[in-house]
């Protein structure tokens, strides 16, 4: 199922954050090629083409319509289709930015070294991912899945914990760096309307899911997942749905 851009962008506010906490956690330090990789709608990548204005910033995606809509936005930014881990596409980098990409991607301790190691020396690669998997927001998708008339049909579209502990990620990346922060915070988001943890969701991890069912299927699977959600993540007296998502930030500096 295709990325939905204005799906994604309904809670764009949300989104931005843990990418603005990572910007600012980069140094002011030259450089002359910049990768987004994953750029997504492109918000990332033009904030990189600002700080750093001599620099060439490519924004890279596999999504044409998170594509498109990156440069429906304008700014001075080079979009390019391809895949997030694939280090021989890139060299030289400066810097590598990657906002809420790899946890889509297998093989960390493979591909997160590969790619550092395509950085120039004292090059700096800063990514954040969400660890949430434990979380009724994504058990309880797994428990829709094993209830229903889909149950096995669907286990290989259920989005897969790639996410690793913090400690794992010092172990493999650490040998390989001059220096080396991973941190994680947990955002407490204040959600408006119907449904807003499944809209949430619709937008990332549920796409593979709604893509896979048959069209007569997808109506039940919904009302189920969302009578769930709502009783995980009720909404409040003022109107308002509380949704908490813990997120992995790492900093190396090759």
């Amino acid at each position: 199922m295709a990325w939905d851009p204005d799906l994604y962008l309904r809670f764009a506010r949300f989104r931005e954050q843990p990418a603005l906490d990572l910007l600012a956690r980069l140094e002011p330090r030259t450089a002359s090629l910049i990768y987004d990789l994953g750029c997504g709608t492109g918000g990332a990548a033009r904030r990189l083409a600002d700080g750093w204005p001599q620099a060439r910033v490519i924004g890279l995606d596999s999504s044409a319509e998170m594509l498109a809509k990156a440069q429906s936005g304008g700014g001075r930014v080079v979009w390019q289709q391809g895949d997030a881990a694939g280090a021989a596409a890139i060299s030289d980098a400066d810097i590598l930015f990657s906002n809420a990409v790899f946890n889509w991607i297998a093989d960390h301790p493979r591909v997160l070294p590969a790619l550092l190691a395509r950085l120039r020396p004292e090059g700096q690669f800063a990514f954040q991912m969400p660890r949430n998997y434990e979380q009724p927001s994504h058990t309880l998708i797994a428990d829709v899945i094993a209830e229903g008339s889909w149950a096995g049909r669907l286990d290989n579209h259920l989005a897969r914990p790639h996410v690793m502990k913090p400690a794992d990620y010092y172990r493999c990346l650490g040998p390989h760096c001059a220096d080396l922060e991973i941190w994680e915070t947990d955002y407490v988001h204040r959600l408006e309307g119907e449904d807003p943890v499944f809209v949430w969701l619709s937008g990332t991890a549920l796409r593979p899911l709604l893509g896979a069912l048959d069209p007569g299927e997808r109506p039940d699977f919904e009302t189920a997942l969302q009578a769930k959600l709502r009783r995980a993540y009720p909404r409040g007296d003022d109107g308002f749905t509380l949704f908490a998502m813990k997120r992995l930030f790492i900093y190396a500096r090759r």
